[in-house]
């Protein structure tokens, strides 16, 4: 089992770093460091899913891509490996560490995207509840996943250690050649 989400993890980060810089680092950087067909891309997603966060970004989720560009996509890297890899306990703690920052932040994005009043948008927002359920539907698995991933990390704190494997190959443990007292 944990060999799946182990190839799950590795997925999600391997698809993650194409977005971030494709579709996410255009709230960040410059508009003219990117194709017309790139900055096309982001316009007919934010248009077609009727979400304004990527149209006319508000102040705080400019600073959740920011975060995203310069803390999160380098870890994506990382742990994309790691968990290609499989039981590297060194990705542990990053892990813990991005995913909470992750739930948390999309925490405020579903939130947003449920409460929020579109009307006054510059550009339209989901005014629906079908249409609120179909971009929450394509933030949740950024919000699922991470989830999943920091219950699986604070949960197995032996992970990637050669203990916490089981299975025929595992060495027995080493015995106590001290002498018994008679």
């Amino acid at each position: 089992m944990r060999r799946v989400l182990e190839w799950m993890f590795f997925t999600y980060f391997l698809i993650n770093i194409p977005i971030v810089i494709i579709m996410d680092s255009q709230i960040v950087f410059p508009s003219w460091l990117y194709p017309q067909s790139v900055k096309d891309a982001v316009s007919w997603y934010g248009k077609t899913m009727k979400d304004p966060m990527m149209l006319e970004p508000p102040a705080w989720y400019q600073a959740f891509c920011m975060c995203e560009q310069f803390l999160q996509l380098p870890f994506f890297f990382a742990a994309a490996y790691a968990f290609y890899k499989g039981n590297c306990g060194w990705v542990r703690m990053p892990a813990i560490i991005y995913s909470a920052h992750v739930v948390t932040t999309l925490v405020a994005i579903l939130y947003h995207i449920a409460m929020h009043d579109f009307s006054q948008s510059k550009y339209p927002g989901p005014s629906t509840m079908m249409e609120r359920l179909t971009l929450i539907s394509i933030y949740l698995p950024f919000f699922v996943i991470p989830l999943l991933l920091l219950i699986v990390m604070v949960a197995d704190e032996g992970y990637g250690s050669h203990a916490s494997i089981k299975g025929p190959l595992q060495p027995e443990p080493r015995r106590s050649l001290r002498l018994k007292k008679k």
